[in-house]
């Protein structure tokens, strides 16, 4: 047996609250792996005694699975009311230049995803954005930017 195939199966057969259902079956998938391979549909199928199209229409009607692996870095910017008020969209727009993106997604080469985010709990500091999970606050476009480029480079620099 593989790594993953057992990642996904201790993922699913291991979850600690006493209803388990397919929804929960896959959160804890993409919570050990990030996101939910194909091989991890069959397996929340065939645990919760469901079809691989039951699976699959709860996975397709949550846009925030992934089921690709994710890149390397995550930065989210939230656009929610208290952020959008003080200047969130010049933010979101110097990002995704700096990322080389058109809309939130992930670089071609596999290195960054720009998420959108309603809320990253931090409204006092607002505008807001998350890099690899660590918070930042009042950003401006080109301190959003700066971010962007730093994550990319830093990046490039290891990989040399």
């Amino acid at each position: 047996m593989d790594g993953l195939k057992q990642r996904i199966e201790k993922a699913v057969h291991c979850q600690p609250q006493t209803t388990v259902t397919i929804l929960s079956s896959l959160l804890a998938v993409e919570d050990e792996l990030g996101y939910i391979p194909r091989e991890a549909v069959e397996e929340v199928a065939a645990f919760n005694r469901a079809t691989i199209n039951d699976v699959w229409a709860v996975v397709s009607f949550y846009p925030n699975f992934r089921t690709v692996p994710p890149c390397e870095h995550k930065v989210e910017i939230c656009w929610g009311p208290s952020c959008h008020l003080v200047g969130a969209m010049p933010v979101v727009a110097a990002v995704l230049e700096a990322a080389g993106l058109e809309d939130e997604g992930d670089t071609p080469d596999g290195r960054l995803t720009v998420r959108y985010n309603t809320c990253l709990g931090a409204c006092a500091l607002a505008p807001v954005m998350s890099v690899d999970h660590q918070l930042v606050g009042r950003v401006t476009p080109q301190k959003g930017s700066a971010l962007v480029s730093e994550v990319l480079e830093s990046q490039e620099e290891r990989a040399e």
